[in-house]
């Protein structure tokens, strides 16, 4: 049961993602900074730990999962060490997967040879 509550959360994030690419003239890029600030804002409000809760890793692993995690994060440093926090506490929560995304970018550019749009 706990794939299919993943599989439902995730799904839902990628429709509405698609949804917006369809309907609107948002950019990937426009999107893609709307999920992670939608991430941090309804962590903050404390609506997405019941998301996550129920969907698992189909909430964390989309790009409001990791809004969540700078924005959860940051509250916890912010507990730990005060106002310095807000600035450090992201980063430290996030520093694993921003590692992971450049290294194995840097690998897949270099093994496959990417070209730009024309």
């Amino acid at each position: 049961m706990e794939y299919v509550k993943a599989f439902f959360v995730g799904g839902i994030i990628c429709v509405i993602g698609q949804i917006l690419m369809d309907k609107t003239k948002l950019t990937p890029a426009h999107i893609l900074v709307a999920f992670v600030t939608c991430g941090v804002i309804l962590t903050a409000i404390g609506i997405y730990e019941p998301i996550v809760k129920f969907g698992g890793a189909g909430a964390t692993v989309p790009l409001p999962g990791f809004g969540y995690s700078l924005a959860k994060g940051v509250i916890e440093a912010v507990n730990k060490d005060g106002i310095i926090g807000a600035f450090t506490g992201g980063v430290q929560a996030t520093a694993g997967g921003i590692a992971a995304a450049t290294v194995f970018g840097y690998i897949m550019a270099v093994i496959f040879n990417p070209k730009s749009k024309k």
